[in-house]
């Protein structure tokens, strides 16, 4: 299946990050899965697309040209697709993607999951979504998705996609329970609540 691998173009301050892109990426390549990511080579972005090919595994970057202008993208991928934006990125990954996973990143990372969840949430995508919890990093967003639900903003459903593994091991686990054909259980919204904020 094709892992979607959401991450930083920086490699952060916790040698925990890059060590969970190292691990991560060899079960990628070992298992015959196949990595589609962002393009480029720094950060955990690099790393994990260089273990992969390392263990034998595909690799499919999507890089906006003007990061291959300045010299960022990774050299001897499987294939490089070239898109113009951002937005043609965020759109291409998904489309060639199967389960999507979040290592530690930045505001980029966070946009893109942000944009997968809600596509799970309306079923255009099947789910889950892995957030890799190391150290606590996506504590916070957990929070918040389970505060949405709280508030009844999301279903039991919705935050069931969200999963929030907390090692490479919990991760491994549970995309290998996934296949590329599922589809997350659930329903975009409950008649009798859309009634309710309609009506009173």
């Amino acid at each position: 299946m094709n892992v979607v691998v959401y991450c930083g173009s920086n490699p952060g301050n916790n040698t925990n990050y890059a060590k969970a892109a190292l691990e991560l990426g060899a079960w990628i390549g070992d298992s015959g899965n196949t990595l589609v990511y962002g393009g480029s080579s720094v950060g955990l972005m690099g790393l994990i697309s260089r273990v992969v090919l390392e263990h034998g595994g595909e690799v499919y970057g999507v890089e906006p040209q003007f990061f291959i202008d300045a010299g960022v993208e990774q050299q001897d991928l499987t294939e490089l697709y070239v898109v113009e934006n951002m937005s043609e990125r965020k759109a291409k990954m998904i489309e060639l993607g199967d389960v999507f996973v979040a290592l530690p990143g930045g505001v980029g990372t966070l946009e893109e999951i942000s944009e997968i969840m809600s596509r799970i949430r309306l079923h255009l995508t099947p789910g889950p979504c892995f957030c890799l919890d190391i150290d606590g990093f996506y504590e916070p967003l957990h929070q918040l998705i389970e505060n949405m639900h709280e508030h009844d903003f999301i279903e039991h459903w919705d935050k069931d996609a969200f999963q929030f593994p907390k090692t490479v091991e919990g991760l491994i686990e549970g995309l290998s329970k996934w296949h590329p054909d599922g589809v997350f259980d659930g329903r975009p919204i409950v008649p009798e609540k859309q009634e309710l904020l309609m009506f009173g």
